[in-house]
């Protein structure tokens, strides 16, 4: 029997025994005759303790006049299952609807005070035996309770938490081939320098590759992650680096740009300025449905499926394996943004299907749409926001899945990396400046399947492609552009494979090799052959130093990096090396 229960009982027991001392009290106050009869009635409860002890009970199953249906069988099975202390009539009955004399409530509350006083009893001599050890706990308590006040004192937000991500770039590239052209007197776009006619001959607009170099750039970024009914997510985050004139190229083509350094750092904010790079909130609707609004907020970042086991854990080195193989679908739109995301509610285990759509607008902070001056052309749900739409829809188990994704993108938006589109602000014959026939098709298509385990023998295999149309019925004069120019592109294409380790070798760190393709054109509008490549290839070893820190070395491999921004037939190639440190609070 527990002890507490056992104490809990008490209290009703000794209310019961209170008609009992006033009994007591009239044997003294009464006559003589009433107080020795009253005496001589001891000898029936001398008897009634002796019946207790030999009919006392273990189950309430024993009483043959018991049945389920009595009001009080719980009350009385608890009674003797517990507390032990019921007794029946030799004759194998409880008799439930009999009156209760005092002597019986006597006998049975001195059965019952027995039974805590050795427990009582008991308790004690554990409480002497282990008294040491629970002096040390009470010591422990008091200590934690002392911390967690001051934490409560001291704490930065009962509603926020702070995550934090410092990450070092240590290497540079070499370029060479036989179109490899160096001059220090061009100008540097990006991580690409322009070689117009006065340094080399060349037509205006075609890019060479940068001079080799070897830098030491960062990346840092705090984390807001505010919640306000435990389900929710008020997403905040600052950002700073410099990045703007390293070795890999910034620009928005180039496929030499690094995972952490997706941006170039050269906006209004500048190098080595902490600005916010995302704001966003995010909630549910009931258990299938989630939705996010923000002014700050990327368009891959609300899918209902992350397409590929390769970059999940963000370890990819070159940005263009976070798209996934088709980065004119997945072109990371970052503006204001409506997205709606909806998972099928299955059993923790189980495959299910799942669904988003988001709306991006790259223009959405800018307030005077349809103005002639390009620079404050924008709005929301306007033909000069920069729209995208972004819908993804598959299926995902717990070691594979499968997703098919479409974008719409408005004039002014274009493939994340490799050869671009150049829409309709382009265009001398748009009104005002925007080209409302002038809009974007993406397609994309990926599958991806893991191990149970991780290990060195066998990784994860992920696979996507993708393809882009361009309709741009306003060109200038109906004339067909030149072969190398943005807009004569009607149709580009992408690809990549990705495998992955994980617990390579030592439990903890992991490995890496992809090869892709960003978007190359695969048809111009003029008819003739397009001459464009941009193959990546990347191979790196993440070493888990602790859980905050890792170390991660890398090189990789590039063919016609600046895509169709280089000079046709020019051979230009790449080779990068890398020490990529994080460091993670």
């Amino acid at each position: 029997m527990k002890l507490f229960s056992k104490l809990l009982l008490a209290p009703a027991l000794l209310g019961l025994a209170t008609p009992l001392a006033a009994s007591a009290a009239d044997l003294s106050a009464g006559s003589s005759t009433g107080a020795i009869n009253n005496y001589m009635n001891q000898q029936d409860l001398d008897r009634m303790r002796a019946m207790d002890a030999q009919n006392q009970v273990t189950s309430v199953t024993q009483f043959s006049d018991v049945q389920p249906t009595e009001w009080a069988y719980q009350a009385l099975s608890n009674l003797v299952d517990k507390y032990g202390c019921v007794a029946g009539y030799p004759d194998g009955t409880f008799r439930g609807k009999k009156p209760l004399t005092r002597w019986e409530a006597a006998a049975l509350l001195n059965s019952c005070l027995d039974r805590i006083t050795e427990v009582t009893d008991e308790l004690q001599r554990l409480l002497k035996d282990f008294s040491k050890e629970l002096a040390i706990l009470k010591g422990r308590v008091d200590k934690l309770d002392a911390k967690v006040g001051k934490l409560e004192a001291q704490q930065f937000s009962t509603t926020t938490k702070l995550r934090g991500e410092v990450t070092y770039f240590i290497g540079g590239a070499s370029y060479g081939g036989p179109g490899y052209v160096q001059n220090a007197g061009a100008a540097t776009t990006g991580g690409f320098r322009t070689r117009n006619a006065t340094n080399n001959g060349t037509a205006p607009g075609v890019t060479a590759l940068a001079t080799n170099a070897f830098t030491f750039s960062y990346d840092a970024r705090l984390i807001f992650n505010t919640s306000f009914t435990g389900k929710d997510l008020l997403y905040t985050r600052l950002r700073a680096g410099n990045s703007n004139l390293n070795a890999f190229g910034t620009s928005s083509t180039g496929t030499l740009n690094l995972t952490g350094l997706d941006r170039a750092f050269t906006s209004a904010a500048g190098p080595n300025v902490v600005d916010i790079d995302r704001l966003y909130y995010r909630f549910p609707s009931g258990k299938e449905w989630t939705f996010v609004v923000g002014p700050l907020a990327r368009n891959t970042e609300f899918l209902a499926i992350t397409p590929s086991a390769y970059t999940q854990k963000g370890d990819s080195i070159l940005d263009f394996f976070t798209t996934w193989g088709a980065p004119g679908t997945y072109n990371k739109a970052t503006g204001g943004a409506i997205a709606a995301i909806w998972k099928q509610s299955v059993k923790k285990g189980q495959g299910g299907f799942a669904a988003s759509a988001s709306y991006v607008a790259q223009n959405a902070a800018i307030g005077t749409p349809g103005s002639t001056a390009a620079a404050t052309q924008g709005g929301v749900f306007t033909d000069s926001a920069r729209g995208n739409i972004l819908t993804q829809i598959g299926y995902v188990a717990p070691q594979w899945a499968i997703t098919g994704a479409w974008r719409y993108g408005q004039e002014g938006t274009n493939n994340r990396r490799g050869t671009q589109f150049t829409t309709g602000s382009a265009l001398a014959a748009a009104p005002n400046g925007v080209d409302s026939t002038a809009f974007s098709n993406g397609f994309a298509l990926n599958a991806y399947w893991q191990p149970k385990t991780g290990g060195t023998l066998v990784p994860s295999i992920s696979a996507g492609w993708g393809i882009n149309a361009l309709t741009q019925a306003n060109l200038a004069n109906n004339a067909i552009p030149a072969l190398n120019s943005a807009q004569n592109i009607g149709t580009t294409q992408s690809w990549y494979t990705g495998l992955q380790w994980s617990d390579a070798f030592i439990k903890g760190n992991a490995a890496g090799f992809a090869v892709g393709q960003a978007t190359f054109a695969t048809s111009l509008r003029n008819g003739r052959t397009p001459q464009d490549g941009n193959v990546v290839l990347e191979w790196w070893y993440k070493f888990q130093v602790t859980d905050n820190i890792a170390v991660t070395p890398a090189i990789f491999y590039l063919s016609n990096p600046a895509g169709q921004l280089q000079a046709p037939n020019q051979g230009l190639n790449a080779l990068g090396y890398l020490v990529q440190t994080t460091f993670r609070f």
